[in-house]
């Protein structure tokens, strides 16, 4: 009977427990600090004639989390996410793509452009580079997406730029 009577009482301590309200946080703020990267994207060179492909920035989670979803105009793919975190006061962001890197960077926005720092692992050889992104929202609309990777002498090299233009 005392057996039954302490797993009756866990039962309705379980029971009351999952009848609670999950308490709320809100994504606003600093978690909104990365929103001009949003939207559905033609990326370019700067003169917007060669094409590099078409990237898909959402927002998922009550805004808590930024999916990114990359297709090259050769058929190669990638994704990151994207997030803030309170913590460290930190955007973060992990990058997958189908084959080359995978990029781990950390960062904040500094005069208006989100600047990322990290590192980047190549899949293909397992060497690793300091890595760092920049992203910035241009009057017309446009976002300048600008990679650097260090060198063997520590000096940083241009990896990729691309202009953002909205598509839809």
């Amino acid at each position: 009977m005392k057996t039954l009577l302490i797993l009756l009482c866990g039962t309705c301590f379980s029971l009351s427990a999952l009848a609670q309200p999950t308490p709320s946080y809100s994504c606003d703020g600093p978690h909104r600090a990365f929103d001009f990267w949003l939207g559905h994207w033609e990326v370019t060179d700067a003169a917007g004639e060669q094409r590099y492909g078409e990237n898909r920035i959402s927002s998922r989670d009550k805004g808590c989390l930024l999916l990114e979803e990359w297709t090259s105009s050769r058929g190669g793919t990638g994704s990151s996410i994207n997030y803030f975190n309170p913590s460290d006061e930190q955007w973060h962001q992990h990058w997958v793509d189908s084959g080359n890197s995978i990029i781990h960077t950390a960062g904040a926005v500094v005069d208006g452009s989100m600047v990322m720092d990290g590192s980047i692992y190549y899949l293909g050889n397992g060497q690793t580079a300091a890595f760092r992104g920049t992203w910035t929202p241009l009057e017309d609309g446009r976002v300048r997406q600008f990679f650097e990777q260090q060198d063997e002498a520590g000096d940083w090299q241009p990896w990729f730029e691309g202009f953002y233009r909205k598509l839809d």
